[in-house]
């Protein structure tokens, strides 16, 4: 628009009536012929395909739409998927034959991971956050060729709605930024409906074809072992110990806002926090992240105002997000992009995991006991990063491994960010954060030392032996400002 400063009338051009536009019926989005649509996308050795994963292990769309592309012969490409379950195990092939030759996601487990920790991914696999990801792709760092959107529902004109359709998988907060900046977007769905589909979680505008399928997945996929609520006493002691923490903190007061993972023993301690609420007549204002149907349950007993939802963890949450007005969708962008303003940023208290944690308080949630991928950061760096405290939950020792190293296998989440560390055997706090130790030596929690806990629990059970890992990088964690922090090495 920079003419209107330096308006010449002489060089302006009024079009003729003979040229005046005619009205014309846009072109038909929808298709059930994936060969013809594949020659339309015109997809080339080395595109970058995306995917969300809000279907988790019930999704079929990244398996079918990434065979299509093998069945053509496209090479090297690289694969961003905000996450990878074990249904994606049928991936591996396209790894050995090089169709996809880098994955960039935010999770992985099952056999996919293994494969990739053995070294069969010819390029790398970059390990971002929720947050990360999305920032990468909105700043143009992540340039995609074409999104496949999994859409439970979607009109003739591409507005796709989560909760509508036999596979409602909830919000779609994942898929987003690919919707807004992708160079093509293509909704598979299972379920055409009428226009408008309404409330839409990715409008028309930002859809270029609709490709309907026989099925999108299984929203019984969605529910994993990891979103129930432990029995296990030691599990139950700790979560206990974590609600003293946060009454300890001083930050457990009205109008205050908290995350859980969706780990048992987090659920737990989300359980006697609602306990501790309604004793106290306490509520807050709001919770976020992935919503289970425990938070769900909270906000229509009043205890939050409303709920943050960037991924529904349960089929509760997914009716609770059709019916509930103050459960509210949110795009990855904006739970955890660190360049713009974010709900992690106004968060509280989060409650988070870990597979290890170092004496330096850093933490692993990507690599296991036998340093191969089964996770990854999700919103924990974004989370840990922005709350006011974060806190790591977790038992002493995981087949008979301890928890306490000296060096975590894969730094996912820089122990700067991260505050406690609540085990069976006691309270660890960052010397970061002196506050805390004052706050819970007066409330006369049992705090200790984080390297006398990992001498303790390498009496018990001895030193965990070192993985066996080849010199070949095969990934990097990155931290969601787009900085390694650590490599990912090959595991012999």
């Amino acid at each position: 628009m920079d003419y209107l400063n330096n308006i010449d009338l002489d060089s302006i051009k009024i079009i003729d009536k003979s040229e005046y536009p005619t009205k014309k019926a846009k072109e038909d989005k929808v298709t059930n012929d994936i060969d013809n649509l594949f020659k339309e996308l015109n997809i080339h050795d080395g595109a970058v395909i995306s995917f969300h994963h809000h279907l988790r292990n019930g999704d079929y769309v990244t398996n079918l739409i990434m065979k299509q592309v093998q069945k053509l012969g496209i090479k090297n490409v690289t694969l961003v998927a905000s996450s990878l379950f074990p249904t994606n195990k049928e991936l591996i092939p396209l790894l050995k034959d090089g169709t996809i030759k880098n994955i960039v996601t935010s999770y992985i487990s099952g056999e996919l991971g293994e494969a990739i920790s053995h070294g069969e991914l010819q390029g790398y696999i970059v390990m971002q956050s929720h947050g990360g990801r999305g920032r990468s792709i909105l700043n143009g760092e992540i340039e995609i060729d074409v999104a496949f959107i999994a859409s439970p529902s979607s009109d003739n004109k591409g507005n796709i709605s989560g909760v509508n359709g036999t596979n409602s998988c909830g919000t779609l907060g994942y898929a987003i930024a690919d919707s807004m900046m992708a160079k093509k977007v293509v909704a598979v769905t299972d379920s055409l409906v009428e226009y408008p589909n309404s409330p839409a979680d990715i409008t028309e505008d930002y859809v270029d074809h609709i490709l309907v399928v026989d099925s999108i997945g299984l929203k019984s996929g969605i529910v994993s072992g990891t979103t129930m609520i432990t029995k296990d006493p030691i599990g139950l002691k700790i979560a206990k110990d974590t609600l003293k923490v946060m009454a300890a903190s001083g930050l457990l007061k009205d109008g205050f806002s908290f995350q859980s993972g969706a780990g048992g023993i987090s659920l737990a301690a989300t359980s006697f926090l609602r306990d501790y609420m309604i004793e106290n007549n306490l509520k807050g204002s709001f919770a976020s992240g992935g919503i289970t149907g425990y938070l769900t349950d909270m906000l229509e007993e009043g205890l939050f105002d409303s709920l943050f939802d960037v991924q529904c963890f349960d089929l509760k949450a997914i009716e609770s997000l059709k019916r509930n007005s103050n459960h509210l969708r949110m795009s990855a962008s904006q739970y955890g992009n660190p360049e713009v303003s974010t709900v992690v940023d106004n968060l509280d208290i989060v409650i988070l995991g870990a597979t290890e944690i170092d004496t330096n308080f850093n933490v692993n949630v990507m690599t296991g006991s036998h340093g191969m991928l089964m996770g990854g950061s999700g919103g924990h760096q974004d989370t840990a990063a922005g709350s006011k405290l974060s806190i790591i939950v977790s038992k002493l020792f995981s087949s008979r491994i301890p928890l306490i190293k000296d060096k975590v296998d894969v730094i996912t989440t820089p122990g700067s960010t991260v505050d406690v560390l609540v085990t069976e055997r006691g309270i660890c706090v960052n010397p970061l954060r002196q506050d805390l130790i004052e706050l819970f030596k007066a409330a006369k929690l049992n705090v200790v030392d984080i390297n006398e806990l990992k001498d303790y629990s390498e009496k018990i059970m001895g030193v965990a032996k070192p993985i066996e890992k080849t010199d070949r990088v095969i990934g990097l964690s990155e931290y969601r400002d787009g900085r390694i922090i650590d490599y990912i090495y090959e595991v012999k």
